[in-house]
């Protein structure tokens, strides 16, 4: 089975979104599409083409185009490649079923290929968010071979997704629809931002997901990681429990450091995304250090 959408209305819908927004994106960037055995998958890429790089995987149903926020600082000096993930609304076009988290490693183990195909670089950085973190993880346990480094930011795979994440997810959805000037008052981050994105997120519910489940990271998977690896959690996370997720790391693997931000949510990228920015940069400067 392949992720689509409900019909061909809200698929045109969703486009016409996507494509408003993509005006946002800060800095001239061009897209093509990586060769995958699930599928071609769309890549948006930016920055010096000598700068090193790094590739950004968003959250379920973001889309690449959730980093633009971050785009400018980090495509100052790297070479940015943001994906659709294949499987989510997005550019991307799935002709394949993912039917196991063996097929999500292949798939971006194919497109970290395509990236670095031509380039002169033999590895890249990965960053990812929610769902990204967690394809980015589940990399990083089977090979380091094309990966330099890892940053997460709330990645899954370390706790049951449970109805607390479903009372967030409805009080986020209520926070969306506030005004900028009341949004300013009880929410972290920028409310232009959540503005932007809020058309696309509610048009890509009209996409039929049809993708694995996310496992739980099992101790062995996570000691087999050997890059310098970042993972950002949030103190408030409704998907991990983030002293506790910080207490099994520091004991599991030595290439791996836990930062958990104070007074933040699962929406950690939209509260804090200085923040976030900054952490990216400076994971792959430590990479490139040891």
């Amino acid at each position: 089975m392949l992720g689509e959408f409900t019909d061909k209305k809200a698929e045109e819908r969703f486009f016409a979104t996507y494509d408003v927004i993509l005006r946002k994106w800060p800095v001239p960037a061009e897209e093509r599409d990586i060769a995958t055995r699930f599928g071609p998958t769309r890549v948006r890429s930016c920055g010096p083409e000598d700068g090193p790089p790094i590739v950004l995987l968003s959250g379920g149903m973001g889309t690449s185009l959730s980093w633009y926020p971050h785009i400018a600082e980090l495509a100052a000096r790297h070479r940015i490649h943001a994906v659709d993930s294949i499987g989510e609304p997005g550019r991307s076009i799935q002709t394949a079923p993912i039917e196991s988290t063996e097929d999500c490693a292949d798939w971006l183990t194919e497109v970290v290929e395509g990236v670095l195909a031509g380039t002169g670089h033999e590895k890249v950085h990965l960053a990812g968010v929610s769902r990204g973190g967690w394809l980015a993880l589940n990399l990083a346990s089977r090979t380091t071979d094309r990966i330099a480094g890892v940053v997460t930011i709330e990645a899954a795979g370390f706790g049951v997704i449970d109805r607390s994440f479903i009372w967030w997810s409805f009080r986020e959805i209520f926070l969306w629809f506030l005004p900028k000037w009341l949004l300013r008052l009880v929410a972290s981050g920028d409310p232009d931002v959540r503005h932007t994105v809020r058309p696309l997120l509610f048009a890509a519910l009209k996409y039929k997901q049809r993708l694995p489940e996310m496992h739980l990271f099992s101790d062995g998977e996570l000691s087999a990681i050997d890059v310098p690896t970042r993972i950002i959690v949030a103190e408030r996370s409704v998907i991990l429990r983030a002293r506790e997720v910080a207490a099994r790391l520091d004991s599991l693997n030595p290439h791996i450091e836990v930062e958990v931000v104070p007074k933040t949510t699962h929406g950690l990228s939209l509260e804090k995304p200085e923040l976030v920015t900054a952490r990216i940069l400076e994971a792959v400067r430590h990479a490139a250090a040891t």
